[in-house]
């Protein structure tokens, strides 16, 4: 990730034990502390999308589930029409103020 004196390596990948590493040296709780604090907000939104709630957070964007339809397929090995099931997707939309962060004009 990075030494946490600056931003990021580009292409770096954020995990969940680095956010709970930038809470312990933000903030100031415990290590132990900090992990029960960022599994209690992903377990929150995670019940809230099993539910088929809208998850809000302002600045940052919307986590929707949607539902997709059945619809026709082809199986690419045989070319056999099949019918591939409805499901459930989770969808992210940046806000406007996260979009403006990453690309500033």
């Amino acid at each position: 990730m990075n030494d946490g004196a600056g931003a990021p390596e580009k292409g770096a990948t954020m995990t969940k034990a680095d956010i709970v590493e930038r809470i312990y040296e933000k903030v100031g709780f415990s290590k132990k502390e900090a992990s029960e604090i960022v599994e209690s907000i992903f377990e929150i939104i995670k019940t809230r999308l099993e539910h088929g709630d809208k998850v809000k957070i302002s600045g940052f964007g919307n986590f929707v589930v949607n539902q997709k339809r059945p619809r026709k397929g082809r199986n690419p090995q045989t070319g056999e029409e099949i019918i591939i099931t409805g499901r459930k997707v989770l969808t992210f939309k940046a806000s406007q103020v996260l979009k403006k962060t990453i690309n500033p004009s």
